[in-house]
């Protein structure tokens, strides 16, 4: 015979049951809430990473605002002989600077590798080690896993031309962060940060994969960067970091067979514009990618300085909802400042044909003169003391000023002395002072900004 339960009692359990229930719903919605805004902080954490093929460069990305730079030493890297490289002596230093600016230093060890430098592959990777640099960008996979066996992180360089997904799986054993290749669109881009997350992916870490893509800067003719035409003609390996830039000559197009020339409207037809991503930068961190790279290690500190800062002032814009197409044209004017060959938006917009150059060089829109070098701050007065070796120095002019330590000034002169006289102009041969709210040291040089 079932035994009934007072009437009370059954409303006293249901009465519980339902209050437990309500609580363990507030609970998963909690969870959820947590859940759903740590993939948000994620996302919307982007690390915007600066080229540095000198310390002048180094000091500009710390003073525009990157998160992080990357740089080659001496040989076995990309820009072996197109740019000044550090030492493996500078590497303390370099992290250091890093470091105490709450940034992350990279080293790119990313060429074609042979058993003969092997050796120094294996020398270079223990003196970062040591040296507390965050990771290696890497391509040959002896020094992925040598980087790998004493414990340094590895980056995968987008000379491995990641594409896919299953790439992604595949690098997982080895790296936590991946570049895609440039010829990727934003929707094959999003396609792979999505599958990322979808699949719980993770590096080494633990953490999921991070996705690093090109924002700005120089591009090749060639898939990835694998380009052979450097060495076909003059055996000089661009995948050894020693390109001649064969692609950016002007170029005729002849019938070999009857000698006819082809009329073409472009000259320069292997030679692209630079990639540029900032008008629709909204739209390329929508796509999920973690880091924003910015091309450029040979060239000079002041482009690291503007093109930096523009992007971290747009990426800050994304993330705080005020980007626009008036702060767009405000910092493509900005970017156009510095050296450029004309730009475009890459593959990225879903293109299938790059765009060229028509000219030989920078398209920049101001250049710079060199006057001469610092001799002394004096910081009570606020007053910089410079000799001038070449042109003139005039008031009203827009100057650039850059150093090892001091990295990029740029200001205007309101005011000039020479030989403790109020003067109009500094002449070669002349010292001359004027004020400056920032230090400058012995030897830094000063330029003049003209237009183009």
């Amino acid at each position: 015979m079932l035994k009934r339960f007072p009437e009370k009692n059954v409303e006293a359990g249901l009465k519980k049951t339902k209050i437990l229930f309500n609580h363990l719903r507030t609970i998963l919605f909690i969870l959820c809430l947590e859940s759903y805004f740590q993939k948000m902080s994620e996302k919307n954490h982007i690390e915007l990473m600066a080229p540095a093929g000198s310390f002048e460069s180094l000091m500009a990305a710390v003073q525009s605002g990157a998160n992080s730079v990357y740089f080659g030493i001496e040989q076995l890297n990309m820009r072996a002989t197109s740019s000044y490289n550090f030492t493996m002596e500078d590497l303390d230093k370099v992290a250091s600077i890093c470091h105490e600016n709450n940034m992350k230093a990279y080293m790119t060890l990313n060429t074609i590798v042979y058993d003969h430098d092997l050796k120094l592959v294996k020398k270079i990777i223990d003196a970062a080690n040591a040296s507390g640099i965050d990771a290696i960008i890497a391509s040959d996979q002896a020094v992925i896993h040598y980087a790998r066996t004493v414990g340094l992180p590895v980056h995968i360089s987008t000379q491995l031309n990641v594409t896919n997904i299953e790439t992604v799986k595949f690098y997982s054993f080895f790296a936590d962060v991946m570049v895609l290749s440039r010829e990727l669109s934003l929707g094959q881009m999003k396609t792979i940060c999505d599958g990322i997350i979808e699949e719980q992916i993770k590096g080494p870490s633990g953490e999921l994969i991070r996705i690093e893509v090109f924002a700005h800067g120089a591009l090749c003719m060639a898939v990835s960067g694998k380009c052979y035409l450097s060495l076909h003609t003059q055996n000089s390996s661009a995948n050894r970091g020693a390109c001649l830039q064969n692609c950016r000559r002007k170029y005729k197009v002849i019938d070999i067979e009857d000698g006819h020339e082809l009329e073409i409207d472009n000259e320069f037809i292997m030679s692209p514009k630079d990639l540029s991503t900032i008008s629709f930068l909204d739209q390329l961190i929508d796509t999920g990618i973690t880091v924003l790279k910015i091309e450029g290690r040979a060239r000079a500190p002041e482009y690291v300085y503007k093109v930096v800062k523009a992007y971290r002032e747009a990426i800050d814009s994304v993330q705080d909802g005020s980007f626009s197409l008036q702060k767009v044209e405000g910092w493509v004017s900005e970017l156009e400042k510095v050296y450029n060959r004309g730009f475009w938006g890459g593959y990225y917009l879903g293109k299938e044909l790059g765009e060229w150059t028509n000219k030989q060089g920078s398209s920049a829109t101001e250049k710079k003169i060199y006057l001469g070098q610092g001799i002394h701050y004096f910081p009570k007065a606020g007053i910089a003391h410079f000799k001038i070796d070449s042109h003139t120095l005039e008031i009203g002019d827009k100057i650039l000023i850059t150093g090892p330590e001091t990295g990029v000034i740029e200001s205007e002169i309101t005011a000039l002395m020479v030989d403790d006289i109020q003067a109009e102009t500094a002449v070669k041969g002349e010292e001359c002072t004027f004020p400056l709210d920032r230090k400058i040291r012995k030897s830094d040089k000063l330029y003049k900004i003209v237009p183009a």
